[in-house]
């Protein structure tokens, strides 16, 4: 990730993210966390393994890529797409068997910041250039499809 493109204030990140990317940041100034609430955005979250599995068959499939972020600690990638995925409780169902959940309507999504550098809690798979974000749903597709070859093999 070009670091060089973000300023060094959790604030001037937090426009940057809102001006240039289109992402309705806000700041917790407590703590210097960047997030986004799930409505304009949606996530879908996964273990770090599938999340690479899922991306390799995004890039794969001709698809363009999207943000993802990486919560080092717990190991997850979430995917930042549009909220187009299907409220439908079988497939979110078969989801939460693969550990992947769709961020609720509401919920937060925490962003890389640089109050946070030091403790390396989050940081870009797929920094956010512009304000794209892929259909969920194509996500959702290939989270299956990869879970599926997985177990075929």
């Amino acid at each position: 990730m070009d670091h060089a493109a973000f300023a060094d204030t959790p604030a001037s990140r937090c426009a940057y993210y809102r001006r240039t990317c289109g992402l309705p940041a806000g700041i917790h100034p407590e703590v210097g966390r960047i997030v986004v609430k799930a409505g304009l955005v949606g996530g879908i979250t996964m273990p770090g393994g599938l999340g690479q599995r899922v991306r390799d068959d995004l890039v794969f499939r001709g698809h363009p890529q999207g943000p993802v972020v990486a919560h080092i600690r717990s190991r997850r990638w979430t995917f930042l797409c549009r909220p187009d995925v299907p409220d439908d409780m079988r497939l979110f169902s078969a989801l939460f068997r693969l550990d992947v959940s769709v961020v609720p309507f509401g919920g937060e999504i925490a962003l890389p910041s640089p109050a946070e550098a030091s403790g390396g809690f989050r940081q870009w798979v797929v920094a956010p250039r512009d304000t794209f974000r892929p259909s969920g749903a194509v996500i959702v597709d290939c989270v299956l499809a990869c879970a599926g070859r997985k177990g075929a093999r």
